[in-house]
């Protein structure tokens, strides 16, 4: 392949290069007929293929004008799952029905984290943390690319907003960059591959994500990613220096201006001919992987791939809420039940923009509720309110609270429309339309028994109305089987076993990017740097309305047998940990493991705690199971951005198993041998903590400064330590006379020995 590659680049003029640089149309890349290069076709994902039924309409497509294919949960319901089998499967089943469409590139998944919840495309994003999105995202391209179709991962980088999307910048620092907005990336970059990456509509700190050094600096030369990089569609500035920075292919096309661009950047010698060789070899090499996967076309059960829909959207829904073990319902006792809300029989299933997949079927709540209950047992609907209409109908309310009043039970269901949660838009508020909430407080009076089933892509408050609702299931955007889901978990028939892979903060106000979101003249500033989502909440000491990690099962489960390989741990060395889980329950259910890290003393701040793994178990009743995490170097480490590399520190790091941030069953302390040296150059505003840090720079200090060694020896043993620790060398000198009548002389040959 890659000698017909370099042949066909040798035999190209410099007019067929710079076309390959850009699309054909919407969905299609360049051909060029001369050479028998064929053109391949992308689309829209990542939770459905959606692709149009005429592909070279350069118009936008309405759900109609797309072929119909299965639409699975959104990326926020399918992280809420933690199962990477699961996500593998869907990647399998999207790569299947990708190429029976003749699409060879599956716009997906999006990894960006979700640092504000009013984030307008938070439903395509996997959550608020970055090891969780990465194990998440690796799996799903995994699956896809294993198919021989190519995933497209985006939006590089810190895409974490619809307001000014194609201009605002994100000011972000280093620090926060490396240890929250890259790491989703990286992970699925060195152990995915990815066809390709997806750069942003958005500035990074000033620069266009299509043209950001982001691109050649840590993408490509740092991770070694050599696949193709492609824009976001109309994201490209300035197609010469986006180019020069590594971005490979504009979308869409056709593109005449800017391929003219091109060739004109390299006849006067601003673009080096080199570099566009490159792009086109990139180009022609997903070309060539995708010419060989269509060999082998199946025709797809979309029967079979609706079964798997369903049974994804059974492991992403997460009760939240069960008082009084209200869930599940005994269809053989309950003689009545109503049914209320518009969502029950028009269930929103997916995100609005261009990821609405024109869906092969629908499972509608209601029709399944109706038939776990039997024929002899009244189910009666109500709609309670308009969902595109935030106002108090007092007529649908009326009849709603007639209907509840009459009925053993009440399954509400609530949530976001289009309206308020969508591409193109950011979220004003965190609030359930108020028209909802009036409903289920006016129901609440009449009947005490009430089940919330939520659809919606990101977190919502809760405070206004929580206490009315007796149990509470997040059913998120979970795809075209969510109707069968829904009710196969309020029946018993699945056990509930998603968990929240986002915080529920109380209050919008509690949100660390609340002052900054999102933004003004231009700029969005990340000035929470990397406390955002549970790292924040947890360090702050907030209270929250629910945890990062949190959800219940109709079972319990017990933790024990913690057991860590070594006590002590080298910074080349592998820790393996060990411990049981146990069914102790009366029905079978599956458990999400989560292991947290927390260091306890550091020269930077840090979180509390940080995830390091997780891991689904499914156990039947009693049945116990042995779960095993390894951790390594990174595992321990920061980024220190003053060294620019990542740093692990020797001490205590406690090691943390639990059922969610807040629920730690299990804990053991290890200590840590770091060979990183923390090199610190030191001057005369150095404090004195930092030239005692080390054994050669302390020896140095007391040298020089014998005259003045009992009194800070003394200090350091009083109340006064933290003063005089912090205390700039120059100042220590400046309280005694000789040494300070001498002292930059004295600071000068300090500094030149400490050097040497």
């Amino acid at each position: 392949m890659e000698k017909k590659i370099e042949q066909l680049i040798g035999e190209m003029t410099l007019e067929e290069k710079a076309s390959l640089c850009s699309g054909m149309n919407k969905w299609k890349t360049e051909s060029i007929d001369r050479l028998n290069i064929p053109s391949i076709i992308m689309t829209d994902g990542p939770h459905g293929v959606r692709k149009a039924v005429n592909e070279d309409d350069f118009g936008a497509h309405g759900v109609d004008d797309n072929e119909k294919a299965t639409g699975f949960p959104t990326a926020s319901a399918l992280a809420s799952s933690w199962d990477r089998e699961l996500l593998s499967e869907i990647g399998q089943a999207l790569g299947k029905e990708s190429k029976a469409l003749d699409v060879s590139i599956l716009l997906g998944p999006g990894v960006n984290m979700k640092r504000s919840p009013l984030g307008g495309r938070n439903f395509e994003y996997y959550s608020e943390d970055p090891y969780l999105a990465g194990e998440i995202g690796t799996a799903y391209v995994k699956g896809l690319q294993g198919e021989g179709v190519g995933a497209c991962v985006k939006h590089f980088a810190c895409n974490n907003q619809e307001f000014e999307r194609m201009s605002i910048s994100s000011e972000v620092d280093e620090r926060a960059l490396r240890e929250i907005y890259l790491p989703a990336f990286e992970k699925i970059v060195k152990e995915a591959n990815p066809w390709s990456i997806m750069a942003a509509y958005n500035k990074v700190n000033g620069i266009h994500a299509t043209e950001n050094p982001l691109l050649l600096d840590i993408l490509r030369k740092e991770w070694g990613y050599n696949g193709v990089v492609m824009s976001d569609w109309g994201a490209v500035n300035n197609r010469v220096m986006a180019l020069k920075a590594g971005l490979d292919l504009e979308m869409p096309g056709a593109s005449p201006a800017n391929d003219k661009k091109i060739v004109e950047a390299v006849k006067s010698g601003e673009l080096d001919e080199s570099i566009l060789d490159e792009t086109v070899k990139r180009n022609l090499s997903i070309l060539f992987k995708a010419l060989e996967s269509t060999k082998e076309v199946e025709t797809i059960d979309f029967n079979k791939h609706h079964e798997l829909a369903r049974k994804a959207a059974v492991n992403s829904m997460i009760l939240l809420k069960n008082e009084d073990r209200t869930l599940p319902l005994d269809s053989n006792t309950l003689k009545s039940m109503a049914v209320i809300g518009e969502l029950a029989v028009e269930p929103r299933i997916q995100g609005g923009g261009s990821s609405k997949v024109n869906t092969t079927q629908v499972d509608i709540p209601l029709d399944k509720i109706s038939e776990n209950m039997g024929d002899n047992v009244s189910v009666n609907f109500a709609r309670g309110y308009d969902l595109n209409r935030d106002y108090k109908d007092e007529k649908l309310i009326i009849e709603a609270v007639e209907v509840a009043k009459s009925c053993e039970i009440v399954v509400l269901f609530m949530g976001l429309p289009d309206l308020i949660e969508s591409e193109g838009y950011d979220r004003k508020h965190m609030n359930i339309p108020e028209n909802q909430v009036l409903l289920l407080n006016e129901i609440a009076k009449v009947n005490k028994k009430i089940v919330v089933v939520l659809n919606n892509g990101s977190a919502v408050t809760m405070g206004s109305w929580i206490k009315n609702a007796k149990a509470l299931l997040e059913g998120w955007l979970t795809g075209q089987g969510s109707g069968s889901a829904v009710a196969d978990i309020l029946f018993g028939k699945a056990n509930p076993c998603g968990k929240l892979t986002e915080t529920y903060p109380l209050k919008l106000e509690h949100n660390p990017s609340y002052l900054n979101f999102p933004g003004v003249d231009g700029k969005v500033k990340y000035e929470e740097g990397i406390f955002i989502g549970y790292r924040y909440y947890d360090k702050r000491k907030i209270d929250v309305m629910y945890p990062f990690g949190h959800g219940l099962s109709y079972t319990e489960f017990e933790y024990s047998n913690l057991n860590v390989s070594k006590n002590e741990l080298e910074d080349t060395e592998e820790l393996i940990i060990e411990a049981e889980i146990k069914n102790v329950g009366s029905v079978e259910g599956a458990e999400i493991i989560q292991l947290y890290v927390r260091d306890k003393e550091s020269r930077l701040i840090r979180p509390e705690k940080e995830l390091k793994g997780f891991e689904k178990v499914f156990l039947k009743q009693g049945e116990s199971k042995k779960v095993i995490f390894k951790l390594r170097k990174r595992d321990f480490s920061y980024f220190d951005p003053s060294k620019n590399y990542w740093i692990m520190e020797t001490g205590e790091f406690d090691i943390l198993l639990g059922s969610s941030l807040s629920d730690i069953r299990l804990e053991e302390t290890i200590n840590v041998i770091s060979t990183d040296k923390i090199e610190i150059n030191l001057t005369g505003d150095s404090p004195v903590s930092e030239w005692l840090m080390e054994e050669k720079s302390r020896e140095i200090f007391f040298e020089f400064l014998d005259k003045v060694r009992d009194r800070v020896e003394n200090s350091l043993q009083s109340e006064n330590a933290e003063m005089v620790l912090g205390m700039p060398l120059k100042k220590v000198m400046y309280f005694d006379t000789e040494l300070a009548s001498n002292s930059e002389e004295i600071i000068k040959n300090m500094i030149k020995k400490v050097n040497s």
